[in-house]
Order: C-alpha cells, then sequence, then structure tokens
C-alpha cells in the first residue's frame, strides 16, 4: 500500500497524470486542506514550538518505500516525500542538519493522542476521518489507486472494474488503497489485508492474492521489483473526489499553519512540480478501469 499505496481511509485528492507524465502534476487545491494565515515573522526556528527546540523532528515508516524514499534512508534527501520534507523544513528555515528523523508506524501516526513527531510524512490521504485524529497540512501530491498483478494473472488483461470483482484483491490495512477494494470494485471476495506492503508484495508472488492494490507511484515501484508483474490499471476516484496527500501534525499542532504556508509556497515556486519531475517522472501512463 504502499510500497506503499499508500494510503489512506477516506480521501480528498487524485493525480492528473499526464501532467505527472510530464513530470508536473498540478496541485489541486483542497477544500480540506489547511490553509495558513500564519504572518511569516511567525514562521521561524526562533518562534516555532517544536519538539526540540530548533529542531524539527520528521516521520515516516519502516521500511521508506521508492519512489517517496530511496535506500530505505529518509534521511538522505532522495525520493519525492524526503525531498519535500527537507523542502519544508528549509521554508521554516531549518538547516538540513537541524532535521531529526524518527520511525513512527503509519496507523500509530493517524491515531489520536500526542505525538512523538512534528510532522509525519508517509502517503497520507487527507480525509475527514482522520481530521478528527490529527492535523493536515495543504496538500503535497495529488495520486490515485492502481490494481498490480502477475503478468500470469487472471486479472492482467482486465479493462474494467466489473471483471475484477471476483478477484482475490489485497492492500495494506488501514490504506485509501483497502478502501479502493472495498468501495470502487466491491468484490465477491473479502480482500486480504497486510500489515505493509512488503507483506503484500510477497503474497502478490506467491499467487495467495490475484492482485495489489497500491497508489500509482507505488506501483511502478512494485513492477519494476517483481520479475513478471504488470500494471492492470487505475481504479476510479474514491466516492469521485481527487485523493490527496497531506503532511500530518498534531491534532491542534501550533505548527499547522506554518507547515501548510510552507507546502503553499513550495506550490506556488514550483518546487513541488520540480521534485515530481525528479522523482516521480516516470511514474504515469497507467491505463484507466472502466
Amino acid at each position: 500500500m504502499s510500497s506503499r499505496s499508500r494510503r489512506t481511509l477516506l480521501v480528498a485528492g487524485a493525480v492528473t497524470l499526464a501532467a505527472v507524465g510530464a513530470g508536473c502534476a498540478p496541485q489541486s487545491s483542497d477544500s480540506g486542506s489547511s490553509k495558513s494565515s500564519a504572518k511569516a515573522a511567525s514562521c521561524t526556528p526562533d518562534s516555532l514550538a517544536t519538539k526540540t527546540k530548533g529542531t524539527l523532528t520528521v516521520a515516516t515508516d519502516k521500511p521508506a518505500y521508492p519512489p517517496w524514499f530511496i535506500d530505505n534512508k529518509p534521511a538522505n534527501g532522495k525520493g519525492y516525500e524526503s525531498a519535500v520534507a527537507y523542502a519544508v523544513a528549509d521554508k521554516l528555515g531549518y538547516a538540513k542538519d537541524k532535521v531529526t528523523w524518527t520511525v513512527v508506524s503509519f496507523n500509530t501516526a493517524i491515531a489520536p493522542g500526542p505525538k512523538q513527531y512534528d510532522i509525519d510524512v508517509n502517503e497520507f490521504s487527507i480525509s475527514p476521518e482522520r481530521r478528527k485524529a490529527v492535523d493536515f497540512s495543504s496538500p503535497y501530491y495529488d495520486v490515485r489507486q492502481t490494481v498490480v498483478a502477475l503478468s500470469s494473472s487472471k486479472i492482467a488483461k482486465t479493462t474494467s472494474v466489473a471483471a475484477l470483482k471476483n478477484a482475490k484483491l489485497g492492500a495494506q490495512v488501514g490504506t485509501t488503497s483497502y478502501q479502493a477494494i472495498t468501495e470502487t470494485v466491491k468484490p465477491s471476495v473479502k480482500p486480504q489485508v497486510f500489515n505493509n506492503n512488503d507483506d503484500a508484495k510477497k503474497a502478490l508472488q506467491n499467487g495467495q492474492i490475484d492482485g495489489l492494490v497500491v497508489d500509482l507511484p507505488t506501483a511502478f515501484a512494485v513492477t519494476a521489483e517483481i520479475k513478471g508483474s504488470t500494471i492492470v490499471g487505475q481504479l476510479p476516484k474514491l466516492s469521485g473526489k481527487p485523493e490527496q496527500f497531506g503532511i500530518v501534525l498534531d491534532k491542534g499542532s501550533p505548527l499547522t499553519a506554518c507547515v501548510s504556508k510552507a507546502v503553499d509556497g513550495l506550490q506556488s515556486d514550483g518546487t513541488l512540480a520540480a521534485l515530481q519531475k525528479k522523482w516521480l517522472a516516470d511514474t504515469a501512463g497507467a491505463p484507466e478501469l472502466r
């Protein structure tokens, strides 16, 4: 599900594929995003109430999957989400050596209660349900859920959602990938859930499931990793709404407005488009399932 389909339970955003293919997917204005009214003077390391004064603590899950992170090393700045995290930190005035990474599991990160991080970047889809427990920044990426199968699978050449109804599909637990199966495909066979995408990929390789549902960039990473696998196609948008990733913060975090302002700035100055071109340019061109 991620690796990582990640993700997500209720959603608000989708990838504009042609633009992603060109390496510059436009960022939709999300009516549910946390727009900032923070003044520039208040969004500095001296004034921000971070967990450790003068340091920005960034969380993500482990393993950290490509193309979001490279070599399972979030701190190396490689991969789209790692690069976005450092770009946000820079906008807030934190040099790279003032960014500290910590490991927090996907489900723990969006559970109610105090957080051990300042921000968490982990393919979290923005949703009203999740907003009850955490804050989200403005969206930094539009995404679509996609089906991956072995080339020998009975669904490998499927062109419609209806043809997936009797397939054994799987996804990471707690993600929008799983939700896409239950709400969009509505299969007759109960979907299988996995703790992480490594387990899900093994199930696909071993023939335990006919297809794995993940986000589009992750789908390309999976097919590059698993010999003889193929992208079947993209599923329709959940509830007809776009799905978007946002940075997660503690509920009511004093940092939310400043982080959203930083993301908005990265969108308006072209940084997000440039990072998508660098890290996600090869993740486009998947067919649409009717």
